[in-house]
């Protein structure tokens, strides 16, 4: 008779009938103490009830059954009961799955934790660690394996557990040997002398996940080939040669799990002339299209596709057709459903959109050709005095283009937006008024994410940055200054360890050394100290306290390592600091204004080691690992189950117990509310941040003083046009929370009146 865990305890008799299955293979008599105290294990220092746990295992204890799958059943079992009165058990089950970990481990090589020379040795050997760890002696890798703590595998939740597992572990290896091998590749660049000492500084932000590696980093380190960077870009030029030159290069990314932005803006228009043949240009999409088939063959050796946003200026003929492209009506030989469409907005379409006036579409190449102007090269004041003399000759030298009412073509762009999320915007100018870099040329567009973006230039320059990020509630006051420190470090360090997949890469990061550190987990570290979004004044602190040390950080790797290539001649050069801002701005803004100037002074006298040195990625998957929010963005819900293979998953931020009313829920949350917090943290951060906007659209959300309201275009508009004025640099993903039927009632978008 098959029997429960609470019923077989008290039989012995039939205990001796009930033989497990262990993962080596063996049989033998099952041991319910045993079992009881793998689940007092698992449930100690949790708020939880043990006996539950035992009092709801389902699994009928028959003879012959295996040791795993009573470990699963015991997980399914904490997931069941987790709840947002009891969000313990998703700890539960992350302890129970790290335990399955442990034991295959053992099965697999014979020990656990304890031996991690051996470890390396049997990694190099099996060709799954890169040799360079070999730099290290065995007296030093033993000296590095004490450092080892097991019980910090037993910090994460079900879903980080899971993620950290399935995604980033290699075979027969456990988490710390995983962060401890990155550390040590990390140190590995540094003089013997230090390289010990700053490994285990390495290590322990890792490993207490204080500082959290990108997923390329974390991934591909340990490995013998393999890229460690994040964020690419790419521009094409408007010739054969140029377009397939970087296609090849797309596929070079996707093949080593880089997101790619490429800029096709100097590219023709459709209807434009070819080898003298007038109306013979397909334009652009055609060349998007095979872009967007090559992020899809090239996928990562079979673990997911390519991910590629085409990025098209505003003022570009085909923009009517790229945002159709996604679309299911229309000839699906110019169709590009796999690619993320980015539109690049200037200030004047701005402008023009507020006013309701007309807004010309150009070919880039007609308008080179005849004027001699190269329109995607320009942005601020001197793209709009070239801009207006294109528009004076349009109908005479100019022929091929389009006028439309600008108000119209947003409301075109917000149409997109409601239906698929995109296409991402990228604020051409606000963008390179913040670029250090103006001396040595322009930013065409934006990087997958839209955080990360530097100087571009076709079949020369390719934007290049490694990311990582900073796990806000993990961190305490007083250690914000070191932990920036070490992820500078961290991510200079990378430089010198990744092989950039093609030439342009490695020149770009010879030349600018452009990084990325970020951070996670600001709804949480918000909610820890009973604040909200809307304590902008909080949130400015904080952002300028990590602002502040990173910078300085790559200010004093300058001294012991130099500036980079590109920094004569840079704003950085000039005492300007963050977002290439005076000083003075800083005196004015900042609440401690003399570290500021003092800080201003040492960057114009020792030089700056990184060019771009902050960047907020938008972190979903990495965050769930990290057992925290997800970028700075507020909690999609404070508590949800998310979809996965084995079945649903428990979400919830960490502190939702004791702090369930201060977590905002972003599907209720004014959307204005983020953008004002998203642009506070902007003026302290010097490249960009993934803003996503959540717009609910059922009645009532908003406004609870009208229960029949639902929010308008004319809202959402509102909400748009002030991220531009107040100075973000992106629009990620606009998501919404739909009803049953949504329609346009904004009387402000009406079409234009000349």
């Amino acid at each position: 008779m098959q029997q429960t865990l609470s019923t077989i305890k008290t039989n012995s008799k039939q205990n001796n009938n009930i033989h497990a299955v262990g993962r080596d293979g063996s049989r033998k008599p099952l041991d319910v103490v045993k079992i009881r105290r793998v689940v007092d294990w698992a449930t100690a220092g949790l708020e939880v009830n043990s006996i539950a746990l035992e009092a709801g295992l389902k699994t009928r204890l028959r003879d012959g059954i295996t040791t795993r799958e009573i470990q699963e059943n015991l997980i399914n079992c904490a997931l069941e009961m987790c709840s947002p009165e009891e969000p313990d058990w998703r700890y539960v089950a992350g302890r129970l799955h790290v335990w399955s970990l442990w034991k295959d481990t053992k099965v697999s090589r014979g020990y656990t934790y304890g031996d991690y020379e051996q470890t390396v040795k049997l990694q190099v050997e099996s060709d799954r660690y890169d040799r360079r760890i070999l730099t290290y002696s065995p007296s030093e890798l033993q000296e590095a394996g004490t450092w080892i703590d097991p019980d910090w595998d037993l910090e994460y939740d079900y879903a980080g557990a899971v993620l950290l597992t399935s995604r980033y572990l290699l075979k027969d290896e456990l988490p710390q040997e995983a962060f401890l091998t990155c550390a040590l590749l990390l140190a590995s660049v540094e003089a013997p002398e230090n390289r010990i000492e700053l490994a285990k500084q390495f290590y322990e932000a890792i490993s207490k996940r204080k500082i959290s590696l990108a997923t390329p980093i974390l991934a591909n380190l340990r490995s013998p080939k393999g890229s460690l960077t994040s964020c690419f870009i790419t521009a094409i030029d408007d010739n054969l040669e140029s377009i397939f030159a970087e296609i090849t290069n797309t596929a070079r990314i996707s093949k080593n799990g880089g997101g790619v932005g490429v800029n096709v803006s100097q590219i023709r228009a459709t209807g434009s002339t070819v080898m003298g043949k007038s109306n013979a240009s397909g334009g652009v999409i055609p060349w998007i299209k095979i872009l967007n088939d090559t992020a899809i063959a090239v996928n990562q050796g079979g673990r997911r596709a390519g991910a590629v946003t085409v990025s098209l200026d505003i003022w570009h003929f085909d923009v009517p057709e790229f945002l159709e492209m996604q679309t299911e009506n229309g000839d699906r030989r110019r169709k590009a459903y796999d690619i993320f469409p980015q539109l690049v907005i200037t200030d004047e379409f701005m402008r023009r959109v507020v006013n309701k006036e007309t807004w010309t579409l150009i070919d880039p190449y007609e308008v080179k050709i005849k004027l001699g102007i190269d329109l995607a090269g320009l942005w601020g004041a001197e793209f709009e005095h070239k801009y207006q003399i294109i528009e004076s000759k349009v109908g005479r030298e100019i022929t091929l283009y389009k006028q439309v009412c600008a108000r119209e073509l947003f409301k075109n762009i917000m149409r997109s937006l409601l239906e698929t999320g995109m296409p991402y915007l990228w604020f051409k100018d606000t963008v390179n008024k913040a670029n250090p870099n103006k001396h040595d040329g322009y930013i065409p567009g934006g990087n997958l994410c839209q955080e990360s973006f530097s100087n571009v230039k076709a079949g020369e320059l390719a934007h290049s940055c490694n990311l990582n990020s900073l796990n806000l509630p993990n961190i305490a006051d007083e250690e914000i200054a070191a932990i920036c420190k070490i992820a500078v470090r961290i991510l200079d360090n990378t430089i010198e360890l990744t092989e950039p997949p093609f030439a342009e890469a490695k020149t770009h990061n010879d030349r600018y050394r452009t990084i990325g550190v970020g951070c996670m987990g600001l709804a949480d570290w918000l909610a820890d100290r009973k604040l909200t979004f809307e304590n902008l004044p909080e949130i400015s602190n904080l952002f300028e306290e990590i602002g502040y040390w990173c910078t300085n950080a790559s200010m004093e790797l300058a001294k012991e390592r130099g500036a980079y290539a590109a920094f004569p001649g840079s704003e950085w050069s000039q005492g300007k600091l963050i977002g290439a801002k005076p000083v003075e701005w800083f005196l004015e803004n900042a609440r401690d204004p003399q570290r500021w100037l003092e800080l201003s002074a040492n960057i114009q006298k020792f030089g700056i080691r990184n060019s771009h040195i902050t960047a907020i990625a938008p972190n979903t998957s990495s965050s769930l690992v990290q057992g925290v929010s997800a970028s700075v963005l507020p909690v999609y819900s404070r508590f949800f189950y998310d979809k996965w293979a084995k079945g649903t998953v428990p979400i919830a931020p960490p502190y939702i117990k004791n702090r369930f009313w201060f977590y905002q829920e972003n599907k209720t949350l004014d959307q204005n509310k983020v953008v004002r917090a998203v642009a506070t943290m902007q003026k302290w951060v010097d490249t960009g941040i993934s803003m996503e906007l959540l717009f609910n659209l059922n009645q009532g959300v908003y406004f609870p003083e009208d229960p029949d309201r639902c929010l308008s275009a004319k809202d959402i508009f509102e909400t748009l046009l002030m991220a531009w004025e107040e100075g973000c640099k992106a629009v990620y993903y606009v998501r919404t929370v739909q009803r049953d039927s949504f329609q346009e009632i904004d009387n402000s978008c009406s079409a234009c009146t000349n």
